[in-house]
């Protein structure tokens, strides 16, 4: 009788957390001696679509979502017949209900009390700038602020601060006893 563990070298990652200031240096995991292939750790690891880096900082998953969403946006251009195309409403339904779901996907992970979002605003910004150009066929040196009123499109600090609430409301109907929300009662919120 055998016992012991078996590694599949094509199915195994290895990833190391850490918030460390200086360069971080992973070590790989040395398994010649079992006869197996020397492991080295990733630099992003992907776990149901949610994308994560050492630092967690999950600048990966919103530059993979921010690209999704501007190529989302611009197949969108071949949208609609060869008389017309679609129509500014339509557009701007198409924005909400289709691209905003992608890009915010997952945002209650980097979004949080005191978690530093310069660097997600700022991408998320140049997102709805695009869209933004797109829905009202404006110049690309029109004010942004100007479109985005005209459009009727939230301010999308406001709409994270609006979701965020949702997500604290949510928090809050649960039971005490609830799995999610022993999970959520750390001091992260």
């Amino acid at each position: 009788m055998k016992c012991g563990l078996v590694v599949k070298h094509g199915k195994t990652d290895i990833f190391h957390f850490s918030r460390s200031h200086k360069a971080f240096n992973s070590f790989p995991l040395d398994l010649s001696s079992l006869g197996r292939p020397i492991l080295l750790p990733k630099e992003t690891w992907r776990y149901f679509g949610f994308i994560f880096d050492h630092k967690l900082t999950f600048k990966s998953h919103i530059d993979f979502y921010a690209n999704k969403v501007i190529s989302t946006i611009k197949c969108m251009k071949l949208l609609g017949n060869s008389l017309r195309g679609i129509n500014l409403l339509q557009k701007r339904k198409l924005y909400r209900c289709c691209a905003l779901p992608i890009m915010l996907y997952s945002f209650s992970l980097w979004y949080y009390n005191k978690a530093l979002t310069y660097y997600h605003l700022n991408i998320l910004w140049k997102m709805q700038w695009r869209a933004a150009l797109w829905i009202s066929g404006a110049f690309w040196t029109s004010p942004t602020l100007g479109i985005e009123a005209i459009l009727g499109l939230v301010l999308i600090h406001l709409h994270l601060k609006k979701l965020y609430r949702k997500f604290l409301l949510y928090k809050l109907s649960l039971p005490s006893n609830h799995i999610i929300s022993n999970i959520l009662s750390s001091n992260r919120l």
